[in-house]
């Protein structure tokens, strides 16, 4: 098993790095998706290219392809456009957090977007860049280098630096944007997870690494399964050091320090009812599983990070 394993890297990979129209994710979004699929009897893709998409969704053409697009990157819609598991859960009438007021929500939401490689800049810069403080134009050129070693197409610096400042914008409090004032810089949900603050200095930004109070173990555990059977589906034990550091792991996709991390993984069994266990034994620190877990199994785990909600 190799660590720090780069999917951008390999061929056949497809960037993407446009399909929000420089728009971040805002509240009432994703809900807005659901029900607009949940409710069609035609073609899903019309409804987000119809005539009518505008005064369906009361938003303007661009932001209609916006919502389309994060629905279906926060994995509430599939690629072809149909409700997943996890979004009739979360976002049905009935559901566990339709509007989105509960945190479990938007980090189910930023663990779909940054855990996969199909968002190019929020996968690199949570996963590959080096370093805890940034500037978007130092996001830029490290994903641009990375685009001209890889010949991407259509890759070109100007639409690179879109995708980043949508990307801050996404995360950064609009407060610490010189155009907070502006309507698309109305603040995220993803910038109540606290995982991206302003230095201080002009366009400068960090990753806030440490302890993530709202983070439930039951999402935790949800992603550590998630990553678990893209990583390493056939194996049983998974070592911390690919947890913390691999791309696309709890450790690297959360921002934990590795206190945190260890805080976390000694709920798993609890969360799991002895599925998963955490074991550090003869200075061995590693995951350990009795099997995968089902779908079933894994929504219960979503369920269990919303006290006080049925669904």
């Amino acid at each position: 098993m190799s660590y720090l394993r780069n999917l951008l890297e390999q061929d056949g990979y497809k960037p993407r790095l446009s399909g929000h129209e420089t728009f971040p994710l805002r509240y009432g979004w994703l809900k807005k998706a659901f029900d607009a699929v949940s409710t069609s009897r035609g073609h899903r893709e019309a409804l987000f290219l119809s005539d009518d998409a505008i005064a369906k969704f009361g938003v303007g053409k661009n932001m209609v392809a916006a919502i389309r697009h994060w629905a279906v990157a926060a994995g509430v819609l599939d690629d072809d456009l149909r409700s997943t598991a996890l979004g009739e859960l979360i976002f049905d009438d009935q559901g566990l957090d339709p509007w989105m007021e509960e945190p479990s929500t938007s980090w189910l939401a930023h663990w779909h977007i940054v855990g996969r490689p199909a968002k190019t800049t929020w996968y690199w810069a949570f996963n590959h860049f080096h370093g805890l403080t940034f500037e978007r134009e130092t996001l830029a050129r490290g994903i641009a280098d990375l685009a001209e070693r890889r010949s991407w197409p259509r890759a070109s610096i100007s639409t690179i630096r879109r995708d980043v400042g949508c990307f801050v914008r996404a995360y950064a409090p609009a407060a610490a944007l010189e155009y907070s004032l502006r309507e698309d810089a109305l603040e995220s949900p993803l910038a109540e997870l606290g995982l991206i603050r302003a230095t201080g200095r002009r366009d400068g930004f960090r990753f806030v690494r440490g302890p993530k109070p709202t983070l439930r173990a039951g999402v935790f555990c949800f992603a550590l399964s998630s990553f678990w059977q893209a990583y390493a589906a056939g194996a049983n034990t998974l070592s911390f050091e690919a947890i913390a550091l691999e791309p696309g792991s709890p450790g690297r996709v959360f921002v934990l320090g590795e206190d945190d991390l260890v805080e976390l993984l000694g709920a798993i069994e609890n969360v799991t009812d002895g599925v998963y266990r955490w074991s550090e034994t003869a200075g061995l620190r590693q995951a350990i599983r009795g099997r995968p877990l089902t779908n079933d199994e894994m929504l219960r785990l979503v369920r269990a990070s919303y006290p006080g909600r049925s669904a």
